[in-house]
């Protein structure tokens, strides 16, 4: 061996000893279950030391059949198709108006960041006493200005959903916002200057500088969007647990019912590899619209 395979073959081993805890850390907690997912959605296993009983695709046929899986997938799909686009709308106008360099601008920034770090838990808590029918404050000012039967929200089959996706989005658009504020001060002003001398007003400039220069981070934020609002647990389970009835029920709490109530771990995990699979669908029909978007343009 020579000299200088010798100091690449260093090279390397000193490179994989910085990433190796890294990769243990990663094999251990995500790989390993992954993979052990995939096996288990062929089989049933109550978690016990009972032992493991292959059942080939008999998981995936009973999901096809149950009523709870089919009303869980509609509300996902519901939650998504109006949180992401009303977020990724009222993220970039709050992004716009903020993007200013006014004094006391910096905390009305804060201000709307805020929500996303604030615990789930307590924005649950608080929203939910927000929403209460007889004494809430939102009813109460809906009362006020002539509505004599307000929304029960939570309680009501026909508005818990409504209730979970405006929290939602109130959440998390300040996280949004700041995505979208470093790509605004990104756009170079001469193209607003040029635009201004043109007799181009403010809309027009929106409309044509700013909502295309945005385009790639638009694309970034309806991904992660997506794949949050499918995976969406803890807002729903503080604020209603899946109800009133099955409202309410996503698929994720479908597979916590299924796998920690009920201990169906082999259920539970062919519904995740379904929700994997829906989601891997639609992230690729995403990335491919914006590939067609980008050549358009």
């Amino acid at each position: 061996m020579t000299s200088k395979q010798k100091r690449r073959l260093k090279n390397d081993a000193i490179g994989y000893s910085f990433i190796l805890p890294n990769l243990i850390g990663y094999s251990i907690f995500i790989l390993i279950p992954v993979l052990f997912s995939f096996i288990l959605s062929l089989a049933e296993w109550d978690g016990s030391s009972n032992p493991i009983v292959f059942v080939g695709l008999e998981n995936f046929r009973h999901l096809m059949d149950d009523s709870t899986f089919k009303i869980s997938l509609v509300n996902t799909m519901k939650y998504a198709v109006f949180t992401v686009p009303i977020t990724i709308v009222a993220s970039m106008l709050l992004a716009v108006l903020l993007n200013s360099k006014v004094k006391g601008i910096a905390w009305f920034r804060t201000a709307f960041f805020f929500p996303y770090i604030a615990s789930i838990v307590a924005v649950g808590a608080v929203w939910n006493m927000l929403f209460q029918p007889d004494y809430g404050p939102i009813n109460t000012f809906l009362k006020m200005i002539g509505i004599q039967n307000p929304p029960g929200w939570v309680i009501s089959t026909d508005w818990a959903m409504v209730a979970v996706i405006i929290v939602s989005i109130w959440k998390y658009m300040g996280y949004y916002m700041i995505v979208y504020l470093a790509a605004l001060q990104g756009i170079s002003g001469s193209l607003y200057e040029a635009a201004g001398i043109d007799g181009a007003n403010g809309w027009q400039k929106l409309r044509y500088i700013t909502v295309p220069m945005l385009t790639p981070t638009t694309f970034f934020v309806m991904v992660m969007l997506t794949i949050q609002c499918f995976k969406v647990f803890d807002l729903i389970y503080v604020m209603t647990g899946g109800g009133p009835g099955r409202a309410t029920n996503v698929l994720v709490n479908f597979i916590y019912n299924a796998a920690f109530v009920q201990f169906k771990f082999g259920y539970a995990s062919a519904a995740a590899i379904v929700l994997f699979l829906i989601v891997l669908v639609v992230t690729l029909v995403q990335f491919r619209g914006e590939k067609k978007f980008v050549n358009y343009m």
